[in-house]
C-alpha cells in the first residue's frame, strides 16, 4: 500500500487479517522504523526484509489478540532488545516499556528523536492509548472513520470522553486507526444524518477509494468532526434522530452517545 508522507514521518499501512491496518512508521534516511499495533508478524516481516529496514519498537494501544499477536515473533525477529511501549494496566505479553493510562505522558522514538505524546483513551478497553508524534495520531480501536470502537469494558461517558479528547486536536491531525470499516461506518452515519451534504461527499470519496483497493484511512479530524456522528453528539440533528429512533428525549450528550453506540451495535 502507498506511505503517506509528512514534513517527519513516512507512515505506510500494512493489511492483515480480514480489515486491520499494521502501521510502519519510518523516517527518510533511517532504516529504522517503529510498528504500531502488529497484530500479524508475518506481514510486518515480509515488508521489513522487502524494503532492507530494521525494526526499532513497537507501539501497542491495546491488548486484544489483533493489535498484539505478532509481538513474540517480532522480537525473535529483530534478535536484539527492543522497546515495546503499551498500556501499563492491560495483560500484554513481552510489554517491556510500560505506560501510565491515567496521565497524558510522553516517550521518546529514540531513533527518531521524537518525542511522542501518550493519551489515554478508556473505552474500547480500560488501558486503551492513543499515539501522537509529529501531528500523526494512532488510536487503535477508539475513532474510527465515520465511527467509534465498540464499549467491551468501558462505560458510555469514558467513550465519550475519549472521543472529545480527540475531536479537540488541532483540525488539521491526521487520524491513523487500526481497521477499514469505513464503508460499514458511514453507511450507519447516513441513516443517522442522512442530509449531512459533507458527509454525502466524503462518502462518495471513500466509495471511490475502496472500489480501487485504497485505503480511507488516514483521516483527519477536521473531517470527522463534520462526519462522524460519535463526534457530533451535542449537534441537534443527531440528537433529533437519536431521540426518533429511540422515541426517547434524550438532551445530555453521554446520554445520546450511549443511545448512538447502542444503534450502531444492533444496526
Amino acid at each position: 500500500m502507498q506511505a503517506i508522507e509528512s514534513s517527519k514521518l513516512k507512515i505506510t499501512p500494512l493489511a492483515a487479517f480480514n480489515d486491520n491496518y499494521i502501521w510502519i512508521i519510518a523516517q527518510d534516511g533511517n532504516q529504522s522504523v517503529y510498528v504500531v499495533d502488529p497484530g500479524d508478524a508475518q506481514v510486518v516481516i515480509d515488508y521489513l526484509d522487502t524494503e532492507q529496514l530494521q525494526l526499532a519498537g513497537i507501539l501497542i494501544t491495546h491488548h486484544h489478540h489483533d493489535h498484539t499477536g505478532g509481538i513474540a515473533k517480532l522480537l525473535a525477529y529483530a534478535g536484539q532488545q527492543i522497546e515495546v511501549y503499551g498500556p501499563d494496566s492491560e495483560n500484554i505479553t513481552h510489554l517491556n516499556s510500560p505506560i501510565a493510562t491515567n496521565i497524558q505522558s510522553h516517550i521518546k522514538l529514540k531513533q527518531f528523536k521524537l518525542r511522542v505524546d501518550i493519551i489515554p483513551l478508556p473505552g474500547h478497553t480500560l488501558g486503551h492509548i492513543g499515539y501522537l508524534v509529529a501531528g500523526e495520531l494512532f488510536c487503535g480501536d477508539t475513532l474510527f472513520s465515520g465511527g467509534c470502537g465498540r464499549l467491551f469494558e468501558g462505560t458510555p461517558m469514558q467513550m465519550h470522553d475519549s472521543l472529545m479528547t480527540l475531536s479537540r486536536l488541532p483540525a488539521e491531525t491526521r487520524v491513523y486507526c487500526a481497521h477499514e470499516y469505513t464503508l460499514a461506518n458511514l453507511d450507519f452515519a447516513l441513516s443517522v444524518e442522512p442530509t449531512n451534504p459533507e458527509l454525502i461527499q466524503y462518502h462518495e470519496l471513500c466509495l471511490n477509494k475502496r472500489s480501487k483497493q485504497v485505503a480511507t484511512i488516514p483521516t483527519s479530524i477536521a473531517t470527522e468532526r463534520n462526519i462522524n456522528p460519535f463526534l457530533r453528539c451535542n449537534a441537534d440533528t443527531i440528537k433529533a434522530s437519536v431521540n426518533q429512533h429511540f422515541m426517547q428525549n434524550a438532551s445530555d450528550p453521554v446520554d445520546t452517545f450511549a443511545l448512538l453506540r447502542q444503534w450502531k451495535d444492533n444496526f
